[in-house]
């Protein structure tokens, strides 16, 4: 029997559910938009981590779930928790939907069984800069890169390597763009806000997704600088299954191990001479658009990787 937290409608979360559903696992779903309908208790008995949850008037023993897969979001976020002019959100019931995803959300921390991911590994991704040392750690080549705040030295690094890419340096998601000449011109305004200036890599994206020791490799042929964002452009994506070298998909088990994330999303450019350049690894992968776009399956993974199969 296995766990899903989050919302379930999202296409990742209903990916896993579906797969659930034809391998024949039991899926639990705790939907952090009906709070009200859920409860739970966690006890620690003769050194033993156990308890109850309930959803929709059913309980389930926490030590009978096998995998729990979260994708857990902030519950003031979601419409049910926001005031609107229509509707007030009565405060007893925002602090318990808090305090139970919040409790739901240690217990997992802690779980004796498998999980994607625990929330402690996934803050590498909250610096970029410290997850490019843990990614060479292990072999792969990143970006030459420069964060600053100096307008100056952003001219300079220019200047040595011609092309340049910019995003941020936290783990909030940023639309990658090449450093124009318009934009140089508005250079000024990091000094408020240090940002990531990169070389650009030539080359073929490649996305790479890890669960536990299975690996699946996506080419995306694309004229885009951020092929995520290419449709509001009008440039569309050719995306593809492709089999990775045995090295580098060794190499990519070896990174998720020594990031303690059993699921993660690892974005690579194919340089034309053959070398994997990695850019960022990312712990909570929305891999529905890639197992949608190139077949990939990778939500049968998951479930099978949570059964302990």
């Amino acid at each position: 029997m296995i766990l899903v937290v989050g919302i379930p409608t999202e296409s990742p979360m209903a990916m896993v559910i579906e797969a659930a559903e034809s391998l024949g696992v039991e899926c639990v779903t705790f939907n952090q938009r009906h709070t009200g309908y859920n409860d739970l208790v966690v006890d620690y008995k003769c050194g033993r981590l156990g308890g109850i949850l309930s959803a929709w008037g059913k309980e389930y023993k926490l030590e009978d779930f096998s995998g729990v897969y979260t994708r857990m979001v902030e519950t003031g976020s979601l419409p049910e928790f926001k005031p609107s002019r229509t509707r007030q959100v009565h405060p007893v019931a925002l602090e318990r939907a808090i305090f139970l995803s919040e409790s739901l959300g240690r217990w997992i921390d802690i779980a004796p069984c498998r999980v994607l991911n625990r929330s402690i590994p996934m803050s590498s991704n909250s610096s970029k800069p410290y997850q490019a040392q843990l990614i060479q750690s292990v072999g792969f080549s990143t970006p030459t890169t420069l964060i600053s705040n100096d307008p100056d030295q952003v001219r300079e690094f220019a200047a040595r390597h011609r092309d340049l890419i910019f995003k941020s340096i936290s783990g909030v998601r940023s639309i990658v763009k090449k450093l124009s000449p318009e934009r140089a011109e508005n250079l000024h305004k990091i000094r408020n806000l240090p940002t990531q200036f990169q070389a650009f890599v030539p080359g073929t994206n490649v996305r790479v997704h890890v669960v536990g020791e299975q690996v699946f490799a996506t080419e995306i042929v694309s004229d885009a600088v951020d092929y995520r964002y290419g449709s509001r452009d009008g440039i569309e994506n050719e995306m593809s299954a492709y089999e990775l070298p045995d090295a580098i998909r060794d190499r990519c088990v070896r990174l998720s191990k020594a990031l303690n994330l059993p699921l993660c999303g690892i974005d690579f450019k194919r340089t034309p001479d053959g070398e994997y350049v990695c850019f960022e690894v990312n712990p909570s992968p929305a891999f529905s658009y890639y197992e949608e776009n190139a077949g990939q399956p990778i939500s049968t993974a998951i479930v099978e990787y949570l059964a302990g199969k």
